[in-house]
């Protein structure tokens, strides 16, 4: 009975073996790979996934880091950042960076990779978020705020780098005198966000006791060019339109209105493009929430702790301005990984949503299907 005992588990073993499939890939292979999917051993019998949500909004493991690129996986571990999409019509490549590593690409069907030669200052950087955007001509960018140089690096979407905004100087002139006050007495300028709306730039600073929004204007295109602009607005504290630690930001696609997360408040507070303070979208208190995205008129918040720390960080997702869905990576879904969440973008592909989400302290990656 024994022999029968540890035969069976010996087998039990190898086959379990024979499907824990992991690709490969060489570091010289940055053109693109296939990711294998934890749905294509799902359906082979052998187990059935986790799932996590609830409604019609529940999600599995579709991707691990096991399937990026080795350059990805071996510098993961020290993720401090987050996503952005490119959803122009015919786009939805998924942009982020890691250091030492530069700015990768994730094809607009999640199945391929690409990494993206990378000017060596933002290269070495730590890119806190970052953002897809578009100029009055067309012209497509990437803008990645560098939270421990103190800078905003731009690039085209092939990596060239075509601009870079230094911190605001001792002498620039903001409409806030707490501003003006905080560099002129040497405060440091730490990027935590960015987005652009018409021709602005919207930089948050919530690594900093500043903790306003600072507005950049853009002065030409041809070459790019932007210079600090007295647009300034939010700032500490704990009242409508205020920052506990001012995070991401980002503009819903389709609107001029900017979002920027408040992690310490658990809001999420929005204004005009001019600064305008419009309206505070609660979140449930403790949940610390690190960014914002929208698409199809649902959005997701990766949030840092979660009520429940013991639980792990939570993912909200959102239909309007209600909660409909909260998924669990760690608690449910068994990634370990996953205690802190640091961002998260959502995508539509052939009527059905996927989430590609960031931890952090330790950094992994994944990417989660919803279960129709």
């Amino acid at each position: 009975m024994r022999k029968v005992v540890f035969l069976f588990f010996i087998l039990t073993f190898i086959i379990g073996h024979a499907y824990a499939h992991v690709t490969e890939h060489p570091s010289a292979e940055t053109e693109g790979f296939r990711f294998v999917a934890h749905h294509e051993v799902a359906e082979s019998g052998l187990q059935t996934p986790l799932t996590s949500g609830q409604g019609a909004l529940k999600f599995k493991v579709l991707y691990t880091r096991d399937h990026f690129p080795v350059e990805v996986v071996a510098a993961i571990g020290k993720a401090h950042g987050g996503f952005d999409v490119d959803r122009r019509e015919g786009k939805g490549e998924t942009y982020f960076a890691l250091p030492d590593v530069g700015i990768i690409q994730i094809s607009a069907d999640l199945k391929t990779t690409r990494l993206i030669k990378t000017p060596a200052a933002l290269k070495k950087a730590n890119v806190h978020y970052v953002t897809v955007w578009t100029t009055s001509g067309g012209t497509p960018y990437l803008s990645f705020p560098a939270n421990d140089v103190g800078k905003i690096f731009t690039t085209t979407l092939d990596g060239t780098l075509v601009h870079t905004l230094e911190a605001p100087g001792a002498t620039m002139d903001f409409k806030h005198q707490a501003v003006n006050t905080y560099f002129s007495e040497g405060g440091k300028f730490v990027p935590t966000g960015v987005t652009h709306v018409d021709g602005m730039l919207y930089v948050t600073t919530g690594y900093s006791d500043l903790d306003y929004i600072l507005g950049a204007k853009l002065t030409s295109l041809n070459p790019l060019e932007a210079s600090w602009y007295p647009l300034a607005f939010g700032g500490k504290g704990d009242e409508p339109g205020q920052f506990g630690t001012g995070h991401h930001i980002t503009v819903p696609y389709g609107t001029k209105r900017l979002d920027a997360s408040d992690r310490a408040n658990a809001e999420i507070e929005r204004y005009s493009a001019d600064g305008t303070y419009l309206e505070t979208l609660p979140l449930i208190k403790g949940s610390f929430p690190c960014s914002i995205d929208y698409e199809a008129g649902y959005a997701v918040v990766a949030c840092l702790f979660g009520p429940n720390k013991d639980k792990g960080a939570p993912l909200y997702i959102l239909e309007g301005n209600n909660l409909v869905s909260t998924v669990m990576l760690k608690e449910e879904l068994g990634v370990e990984t996953f205690q802190h969440l640091h961002g998260a973008v959502i995508r539509k592909i052939d009527g059905k949503f996927y989430i590609i989400a960031q931890s952090w302290n330790p950094g992994d990656i994944i990417i989660l299907e919803q279960v129709m």
